[in-house]
C-alpha cells in the first residue's frame, strides 16, 4: 500500500442534514485516510461515477432521510454494473435495526449507526478493503 486508502463519504438522495457525514470524513481523514467529501443530494448514479473517477477503495454513504432501502441497494447495483463490486461499500445514519440485514444482503458490507465510535468505522474500513 503506496498511498492512503481513499474514502468517498456521500449524501443521497433528499437528506439535507450532514453533520454526521463530516465527523465522519473528519475521522477517517484524522486516521490517515484520503476523504473525497461529494456534498448533499447525491444521486446513486454521481456517488458512483464520482467513486470510479476518484479511484476510491471506499464507499461510506451516510443518511438520515429513511430512503436507505432504496439508494442503498441501488449503489451496490450500479457498483456491480460498472465492475466495481472491488470498493468497500458502507452506510450509516438513522437506519432501523430491523432493516440492516436486508441492506447488507444486498451489498452493503456493513451499517454503522448512531452512536458507534469512528474507531469503530476506521478499523472497519482498514480490515476490510480490497487491494
Amino acid at each position: 500500500m503506496d498511498r492512503p486508502i481513499r474514502v468517498l463519504v456521500a449524501k443521497p438522495g433528499l437528506d439535507g442534514h450532514d453533520r454526521g457525514a463530516k465527523v465522519v470524513a473528519r475521522a477517517l481523514r484524522d486516521a490517515g485516510m484520503e476523504v473525497i467529501y461529494t456534498g448533499l443530494r447525491q444521486t446513486p448514479e454521481q456517488i458512483v461515477n464520482a467513486a470510479i473517477q476518484e479511484d476510491v477503495d471506499c464507499i461510506a454513504v451516510s443518511i438520515l432521510s429513511g430512503a436507505h432501502s432504496t439508494l442503498f441497494p441501488k449503489i451496490s447495483k450500479l457498483l456491480a454494473a460498472q465492475d466495481a463490486s472491488d470498493i468497500l461499500f458502507v452506510g450509516g445514519g438513522v437506519i432501523p435495526d430491523d432493516d440492516i440485514p436486508f441492506l447488507k444482503e444486498n451489498g452493503c458490507a456493513e451499517i454503522f449507526t448512531p452512536g458507534t465510535p469512528t474507531t469503530v468505522t476506521i478499523e472497519f474500513i482498514k480490515a476490510n478493503i480490497k487491494r
